[in-house]
């Protein structure tokens, strides 16, 4: 394990700055009011005054469809916080995006935008991910969560990810955490739209967890993931991550940049 880390530790070193999702006063000149920064509706998941079903639109390039087994671990995390009452509904569709090679924040935000079924606040809070064929601009970036309700995850950098420093993790293994994670940060994890009282967050990458057994660990969107764990990957919330949900929920935990508040 230690050689593992120390690997992880120099890549990273290597690493272009990857974009954070918690880059919130720049997004919010981008985005302006409508569309939000990631955790924009974090209590609009978490809590069900408005929302009572929440809808998870997956569009994907033909062939780039999700792994069942992240569908199901998706609808079971965030089942375990957010409050929904008539449930978690998830929609795949097949789509053939325009682009197909380099992908940006903004290229994610505006053919998001375009393609997604409904807007994020109707009936139902609905949350949207593109998995298209192509890279991120950044290539070592695997997932990206670019407003309140928008994320992106590149099957074919996640397939460069495999085998190179650990065969025995898949490519689905790396869908399964990175899809959590990046639903994570639409929950406002770590510190987006709040700060924690627990000091949990990796001062090197922030909008991150420094827990190495949290699905918010920096390391799970880069192509470096194979390179920390020796062991499975993680997949789950740590407690410190369920007591910041938790706390936002109640309201012990101030939030700020909500696009719905109770």
């Amino acid at each position: 394990m230690k050689s593992n880390k120390l690997l992880g530790l120099f890549l990273s070193c290597l690493m272009i700055s990857i974009p954070m999702s918690g880059c919130t006063s720049e997004l919010k000149e981008i985005l302006g009011e409508s569309w939000g920064v990631p955790g924009g509706l974090a209590l609009a998941c978490l809590r069900d005054d408005a929302y009572r079903e929440l809808v998870i639109e997956i569009d994907h390039a033909p062939g780039y469809n999700p792994e069942s087994s992240t569908v199901s671990l998706l609808k079971e995390r965030l089942g375990q916080v957010c409050d929904k009452p008539d449930g978690i509904r998830i929609e795949l569709n097949e789509v053939n995006f325009a682009e197909t090679s380099s992908w940006t924040a903004t290229k994610v935000r505006e053919i998001g935008h375009e393609t997604m079924d409904a807007p994020p606040q109707s009936s139902e809070l609905r949350w949207h991910v593109i998995m298209p064929q192509g890279k991120y601009s950044d290539d070592s970036v695997l997932g990206v969560a670019v407003d309140a309700s928008t994320i992106a995850l590149f099957s074919d950098s996640i397939d460069d990810a495999t085998s190179i420093f650990n065969p025995r993790i898949s490519s689905e293994d790396i869908e399964n955490s990175v899809m959590v994670h990046e639903f994570g940060h639409l929950l406002g994890l770590v510190n987006l739209v709040y700060t924690s009282p627990a000091d949990h967050e990796d001062s090197e990458h922030p909008g991150h967890s420094n827990n190495e057994d949290s699905v918010m660990y920096w390391a799970v969107e880069t192509v470096s993931i194979s390179a920390w764990f020796a062991g499975d990957l993680p997949t789950a919330f740590d407690q410190d991550d369920l007591n910041d949900m938790e706390g936002m929920k109640t309201g012990e935990i101030a939030t700020k940049d909500q696009l719905w508040r109770p």
